[in-house]
């Protein structure tokens, strides 16, 4: 009986990358990074090949008919991972091109062999490999090309080193024989959307492991290379019934609520511009706050500065009871934003989170992202509410009086409780009612109520009679029958659409 063989997988170093590899790279694997010009290529291998090297597992980084090594390292040493030290001591660089442009395989095979029997090196780094091809007497499908890959792969193996070729290549060809050799093969993508540019990476192949499928965001920043792979899914537990629920500190608020939102559940509150949404927000952290409760808010629409014009969130902030996460690019993935939540999250040990607001979450995300909207607010609320966090949303609405809708995605589904917020006009003044659309598993109140904002806040009034409930000359009854009809109607629709 045959012992089984534990292959060690390798740490990258780069965020998010072992993730999405499965655990790390496999040692000895023989590998491809390919992908568009400027699509971070070189960037990937150098963040990789600066965690890995030392003097006793030294690297070697051979350069064919691309840049010149010391105009490649000009530009790479702005990166936060570069070490000038290692260069020449763990790390060393090999100019082929005179061999390559000679157009003889056997000659250039010969004379990186060479250089490995020289430095014995644990990691071999190729760029460009595609210049090999393109450089020889023969066509790439031909067989000089795959008898020159097969030896090199073997020669590599040979020597227990981590080898990785990389080229510039449109789309993975599987009759090409670089990539049938290949172990792995690492994809890298890049396209612009209007005033903003979204990376991509997909592990087309890597034997011996499970990887995660598709293609996934990743960023170039100083520090180089992040890689924005999904959240892992946390495992869903019974809910606690007996856990008290999470208060507004709004009294009239928190009973027609049934007594406060249930633990790890996601609110949305809805509603025009100017009623109150982002301070009845504020409320629901401040009363965190009160009890105990750290929080965090991410203002994705407004950002830092006028965010902080609300007092209540300014002095929450100041004193450390709430994170506040102010995204102001416009070329965020859904992934990057989980991340930047969940960091916080765990970071203060938040058990309440505020979204404000989802148009702002829509204008965030990369055009090209903005297509899966809906997907992308499933996977948020998801995250969110498995790590047991009560999460609220706003989301703003065009006041018809005769057509409401709780959101213009069709994301109402989504959320355990909806809160509305509307305008009624009563002796030509306009005045704010609220009222509880849903709250899962609970019994909530299906009163409309008058509210006000003063400098304290939010305050709840009394129930408003028929008279003062007219809308449009129809009753406040058939206005909140019309609001429970609607918001029914979204949630199936919503739950249709996801099947």
């Amino acid at each position: 009986m045959h012992t089984k063989v534990n292959i060690k997988r390798l740490s990258t170093r780069v965020p998010g990358f072992d993730e999405l590899l499965g655990g790390g790279l496999p040692e000895f694997s023989f590998n491809i990074i390919a992908g568009d010009p400027g699509c971070g290529k070189t960037t990937l291998a150098h963040q990789m090949m600066f965690s890995w090297a030392t003097p006793e597992r030294p690297a070697l980084f051979l350069t064919i008919l691309g840049e010149p090594p010391l105009k490649m390292l000009r530009y790479q040493q702005q990166f936060d991972f570069f070490d000038g030290n290692a260069i020449d001591r763990s790390i060393r660089f090999i100019n082929l091109t005179e061999e390559t442009l000679s157009g003889d395989l056997d000659l250039v095979l010969r004379r990186i062999m060479e250089e490995v029997v020289k430095h014995k090196p644990a990691f071999v780094f190729i760029d460009s490999f595609r210049s090999v091809a393109r450089a020889s007497r023969e066509s790439e499908t031909r067989s000089p090309l795959q008898h020159f890959v097969q030896q090199l792969g073997i020669a590599m193996t040979s020597w227990q080193a981590t080898t990785f070729l990389i080229g510039e290549y449109a789309e993975p060809d599987d009759a090409n024989p670089v990539f049938t050799v290949a172990d792995g093969i690492i994809w890298m993508r890049q396209s612009v959307h209007r005033n903003s540019m979204v990376r991509k990476i997909e592990i087309v192949k890597m034997r011996g492991q499970a990887t995660i499928p598709g293609l996934h965001s990743f960023r170039i920043n100083e520090s180089g290379i992040t890689v924005y792979s999904p959240f892992p899914t946390a495992k869903i537990e019974d809910m606690d019934e007996s856990a008290p629920r999470a208060l507004f500190g709004i009294s009239r608020l928190d009973e027609m609520l049934g007594g406060g939102v249930p633990r790890s559940y996601s609110m949305l509150i809805a509603g025009p511009s100017g009623s109150g949404k982002s301070i009845l927000a504020s409320a629901f952290l401040a009363e965190g706050a009160r009890l105990g409760e750290n929080g965090v808010v991410a203002a994705f629409e407004a950002g830092l500065s006028k965010k902080t014009r609300n007092p209540v969130l300014a002095k929450l902030v100041q004193d450390g009871l709430v994170s506040l996460i102010s995204t102001g690019r416009p070329d965020l993935s859904v992934d990057e934003i989980i991340l930047l939540l969940m960091n916080e999250i765990r970071r203060v040990k938040a058990t309440r989170v505020v979204l404000d607001s989802l148009s702002g979450f829509e204008l965030a995300l990369a055009p090209t992202f903005r297509e899966e909207f809906r997907e992308s607010m499933l996977r948020l609320v998801g995250t969110l509410t498995q790590a047991r966090v009560t999460v609220v949303m706003t989301c703003e609405l065009e006041d018809r009086y005769s057509d409401l809708r709780f959101s213009p995605y069709g994301t109402a589904f989504l959320t355990d409780a909806i809160i509305v917020q509307r305008y009624i006009e009563v002796e030509s003044r306009l005045r704010r009612v609220l009222a509880v659309v849903k709250v899962r598993a609970s019994q909530h109140s299906n009163e409309l109520r008058e509210y006000t904002i003063g400098d304290d806040g939010i305050h709840v009034g009394e129930m408003l009679t028929e008279q003062e409930g007219l809308l449009g000359g129809r009753p406040t009854r058939n206005v909140m029958q019309e609001n429970h009809t609607l918001a029914k109607t979204e949630t199936n629709q919503g739950r249709s659409n996801t099947s």
